[in-house]
């Protein structure tokens, strides 16, 4: 590898003004490991859907605020900047809320289960 293939870049940067929608863009992959930034800005999921993925994802909030749900909880969990959470494979969830005046920028890493913390 030469080192013309090295990306420096900011998390940060290129964040939109207006956010109609939760936006995911992935950052780098391979067949083992996706890294994506989602930003979003008071969106949640859809009611009645879940996600229920293939792999675990480890998703860290960078900034803003936001509220997990998990199947079989009574309420969400809420997450500020600097917080992070290990999604187990198969394990159901959803958005229940995002700051709606700070937009949350989320670094996600999804990979082959069953990982410990």
């Amino acid at each position: 590898m030469t080192t013309s293939a090295i990306l420096i870049a900011n998390i940060f940067s290129n964040l939109p003004q207006e956010l109609p929608e939760e936006l995911f863009e992935t950052l780098a992959q391979s067949p083992a490991v996706r890294i994506e930034r989602i930003l979003s800005q008071g969106h949640a999921t859809a009611d009645g859907q879940w996600f229920d993925q293939e792999r675990d994802e480890w998703v860290l909030l960078l900034s803003g605020s936001a509220g997990l749900h998990f199947e079989g909880e009574t309420a969400p969990r809420s997450l500020a900047a600097g917080d992070f959470v290990l999604i187990p494979t198969h394990c159901r969830h959803r958005v229940a809320w995002t700051d709606q005046q700070v937009q949350s920028v989320w670094l996600a890493v999804h990979f082959p289960g069953e990982t410990t913390l």
